[in-house]
């Protein structure tokens, strides 16, 4: 098991007096006896990953607040300021194995922010992300067998709560399917799609997990 510390980006950027744009930033930073060469490397991909984050945060995010509070130059009615916050969940963390996702929120005007997950599942003793097919080892018909599971669990979720996916959801999981997007929990495979990608809004981000074959050792078949 791997001990994480919280680091953080943080700032308030002002136009004119005004605070146009409020941006928190949130990422790992990982102890392990798995192998220390191995978490160097992965911290130095999640310290990356922020700095990148903060400078579009910093120049494109910040140019597109400073221009909608343009039209507001006395500042009344008051400018909602712009808000970005990137935050990660350790859902996983057992032996020399860490998943998490991150989810980062923006708001630039409008009715409501949107939110972006991510998610990496890490090899501690090797220093790898660990990818969707290795859990499914020996398996035919990969990804059309996930999919099946995918459609059995919405086709359930729909009888007892309607119109939480879109119509033809059959088809949407699979045009906007990602391999990328999954992570592990004790529980099993999470996989998630995007808002919007295969349900309304109002559903969040859809998660469908799909329970690992034996309890102690995370192989799905």
């Amino acid at each position: 098991m791997q001990k994480i510390h919280n680091k953080v980006l943080k700032d308030t950027m002002f136009y004119h007096d005004i605070p146009v744009l409020t941006y928190k930033i949130n990422y790992p930073f990982f102890e392990t006896t798995c192998s220390p060469p191995a978490a160097c490397h992965i911290n130095g991909y999640y310290a990356l990953k922020a700095e990148k984050t903060e400078k579009n945060c910093r120049t494109d995010l910040y140019s597109q607040a400073v221009q909608a509070a343009q039209y507001i130059p006395e500042n009344i009615p008051p400018f909602n300021s712009y808000e970005f916050l990137s935050d990660y969940h350790i859902v996983y963390n057992k032996g020399c194995i860490v998943s998490l996702y991150t989810d980062q929120y923006s708001y630039s005007g409008g009715a409501h922010g949107a939110t972006v997950r991510s998610s990496d599942t890490w090899d501690f003793c090797m220093g790898r992300q660990i990818n969707l097919t290795e859990f499914f080892p020996g398996v035919q018909g990969f990804p059309e067998c996930l999919f099946r599971r995918i459609e059995k669990q919405i086709e359930d979720r729909l009888k007892e709560s309607p119109a939480t996916f879109f119509e033809d959801y059959s088809q949407l999981l699979r045009n906007n399917f990602h391999a990328e997007n999954f992570y592990i929990t004790p529980a099993g495979l999470v996989i998630y799609y995007q808002q919007y990608d295969i349900a309304p809004y109002a559903s969040g981000i859809p998660e469908i997990v799909i329970p690992f074959r034996n309890s102690r050792s995370p192989e799905i078949i």
